[in-house]
Parts: C-alpha cells; sequence; structure tokens
C-alpha cells in the first residue's frame, strides 16, 4: 500500500499508530446514526488496527486495504477501505466524521481510493452496502457513478432488507500509446 495524495486530502495506509486520532474522529455519535457503534476504546482500536496491517483475510484470499484521510497536518477526517477478492472486484465502505460532510471530502477521498484499486490493485467492478436510510451516503455513491444492483455477483455477502446494494464497473481508457 502507498500514500496517495488527492489535491487537500492524504489517503494513509492504516496502522495501529493512528489509533488515537481515529477514535476520537469515530467518537462522533453521528456517524452512527444507520448502524455499528463507536469504538470501545483507544487500546481496542489499536488492537483492531493492528490486525489489520496484515492486509490479508486470514485464509489469504482477500485483500484488505485501510486508509486514514489526513485534512491537515495534525487532523484526520475518518477512513476508507476494500476488500479486494481474487476475482477482480471489492467491496467498499468509508466513514467520515461529520465535520466534514458536505464539503466533498468524501467524494475526493473515494474517487481516489477507487483510482488506486484499479490502477494497482486490478480492480474492474466495485461494490457498496449502505442502509437504505442513509440518503447522505446513497448520494455519495451516486455521484461516484456507482448503480443500485442486485445481489447476485456480490462476492462478499447478503443484502439485507433494509440495504442498498449499489456497483460501479469501471471501463478503462482504451490504450494509445503506440
Amino acid at each position: 500500500m502507498q500514500i496517495i495524495h488527492a489535491g487537500d486530502v492524504t489517503l494513509e495506509p492504516q496502522v495501529a499508530a493512528h489509533a488515537e486520532s481515529m477514535f476520537a474522529v469515530l467518537s462522533d455519535p453521528a456517524i452512527y446514526t444507520y448502524e455499528n457503534e463507536p469504538p470501545e476504546s483507544v487500546e481496542w482500536l489499536r488492537a483492531r488496527f493492528a490486525r489489520l496491517e496484515s492486509r490479508r483475510s486470514g485464509d489469504g484470499s482477500e485483500q484488505w486495504l485501510n486508509w486514514v484521510i489526513r485534512v491537515a497536518p495534525d487532523e484526520l477526517a475518518g477512513y476508507v477501505q476494500a476488500t479486494v477478492h481474487a476475482d477482480g472486484s471489492a467491496g467498499i465502505a468509508y466513514e467520515f466524521a461529520s465535520a466534514h460532510w458536505g464539503k466533498g471530502l468524501g467524494a475526493r477521498a473515494t474517487t481516489a481510493m477507487i483510482g488506486e484499486l484499479v490502477r494497482h490493485y486490478n480492480v474492474r467492478k466495485l461494490f457498496a452496502v449502505a442502509k437504505a436510510a442513509n440518503f447522505r451516503s446513497i448520494r455519495l455513491l451516486e455521484r461516484l457513478g456507482f448503480v443500485p444492483a442486485g445481489p447476485e455477483g456480490h462476492p462478499a455477502h447478503d443484502v439485507e432488507p433494509d440495504e442498498v446494494l449499489m456497483s460501479l464497473a469501471v471501463r478503462l481508457a482504451p490504450d494509445t500509446s503506440c
């Protein structure tokens, strides 16, 4: 994994050392309107991040790619992540502190990650799952070109009745070099 620069945001490969700063970000109650809950402690988050540093699932069949989003030298705004499958597909997810909502940060960071997945991990199909009531997340995915999809072909898991599966097929530009 490498650092990705995207204008005013930088995506850094997530490591255990990010736990303290990310604990503050992930403690924002607005993030959890639709699902999940904040991490229980900095120590818990540090241990989780340390486990994810392997960048692989336990059985080695998936690549787990996690980046924190830096918006200033001392400020993290959230994360983007991808689970890359051997078939060239990837499930993506993201979390952003509510202080950064509505500023285009999500689109810039997620677009940068998608570009990295296409260029360096040969990803050609992307999936994202959002709660149907989470209109903000669905609008972000739509702005990025994702469209509603059926569960067939989704390699990771079943979609719950209150969730929407979105997909994006990546079209590569033709090679015009001679």
